[in-house]
């Protein structure tokens, strides 16, 4: 068995490690007849590139993507797609002095017991913040199937640090201003806090944590296949992918255990000839199955595990306890940059069982 692919109507495979020639996806199920370009999903990779602001690592990837198969003249063919961006702005030395001693918040340890310690542990091999560009590319493609039924999905940095954004933002508000700043924040009063948070951490050799929104709009009502391959869970586990997500949760989430019955339980009354809830408590999903209403999570990531204070370690070639000080390039806090990161994963998950149930046909158009 192994774990590098996920969904079922609609695929993805990723392969590559941080420091290999390049990381890629292959997305498999994708119907024919979608128009995509390079340009398509260059857009979505743009959004999570590395260096692009102070607060980002300083690592420089182009993260240019090539389309390898599965498109012919302009549309999806109903082959596999395979994307890549090539690697090329690796520093590895820094990895080679410290691979037998483990970071301390890293899969490092793990890693080599799992793999016998012939894993890649340059850059954290596939367990580093890198994979995501193939999670970003599939969700580039399946944003374009999402459209298609007229389904948009959003996210937004929620939190950084202790810095949290006021309540009651629009999806206007997120449409417009989240790429205009460099913590993808949708209140720009809040960016700055955050921004000037990061810094300070950053100042400190320590790094922060945060959380992301994710929002689904214009969902059909009866998307998900209870029991184990329900909607929340499906699109936790896709979640859970990301490299320094600690905590996913839905709706009113955790603060569901100190409501009553009556205070959590959304109330149905009919708008424009529609069956919807007055409140969304349950961010759109009853029994693992879409209500219709806008699907809403949070996920939270730690605090990135790469920073520059000294660190108690252990040799694992001497069997002693050592202590480690990390160089290298890393973000202190990777909120940011895994905005797109949940976007397309929310996207990816929900393209798979829109195709499931029929609602996203195998051929788009005919071609005439």
């Amino acid at each position: 068995m192994n774990g590098n692919s996920i969904g079922k109507a609609l695929v993805l495979t990723c392969f590559g490690e941080s420091h290999g020639p390049c990381v890629g996806a292959v997305i498999d199920g994708c119907p024919a007849g979608l128009p995509l370009s390079v340009e398509d999903v260059q857009t979505e990779l743009n959004k999570r590139k590395p260096g692009l602001t102070g607060i980002s690592t300083p690592r420089k990837e182009e993260d240019q993507v090539e389309i390898l198969s599965g498109v012919f003249n302009g549309h999806t063919a109903g082959a596999p797609i395979c994307l890549i961006v090539r690697n090329k702005d690796v520093e590895s030395e820094v990895y080679e002095q410290i691979k037998n001693k483990p970071r301390p918040g890293h899969a490092d340890y793990v890693a080599y017991l799992k793999y016998g310690g012939f894993g890649d542990f340059r850059g954290g091999g596939r367990f580093s913040g890198r994979v995501t560009a193939t999670y970003t590319m599939a969700g580039a493609i399946a944003k374009k199937l999402l459209r298609f039924i007229g389904i948009g999905v959003l996210a937004h940095t929620v939190q950084i640090g202790k810095v949290k954004i006021p309540k009651n933002v629009t999806y206007n508000q997120i449409r417009e201003n989240v790429y205009g700043n460099s913590v993808r924040c949708a209140v720009p009063e809040s960016a700055v806090l955050m921004e000037k948070e990061i810094l300070k951490a950053a100042e400190e050799g320590d790094s922060l944590g945060g959380v992301v929104e994710g929002v689904a709009l214009n969902i059909p009502a009866g998307l998900g296949e209870p029991i184990f391959d329900s909607l929340d869970s499906d699109i936790a586990k896709m979640l859970f992918n990301i490299p320094a997500v600690k905590g996913v949760e839905f709706g009113a989430g955790f603060q569901v255990a100190s409501l009553k019955g009556s205070e959590n339980n959304d109330k149905y009354i009919i708008r424009k000839g529609k069956v919807v809830s007055q409140t969304n408590n349950a961010g759109g999903i009853l029994g693992g199955i879409s209500t219709g209403m806008p699907i809403v999570l949070r996920v939270a990531f730690k605090p990135t595990s790469s920073i520059a204070k000294r660190q108690k370690t252990v040799d694992l070639t001497k069997m002693e306890e050592t202590e480690i000080e990390l160089a290298g390039r890393h973000d202190p806090c990777v909120v940011p940059r895994a905005v797109p990161v949940v976007e397309s994963c929310l996207a990816f998950v929900l393209a798979d069982h829109a195709i499931r149930t029929g609602k996203i046909p195998h051929v788009l158009e005919t071609k005439k």
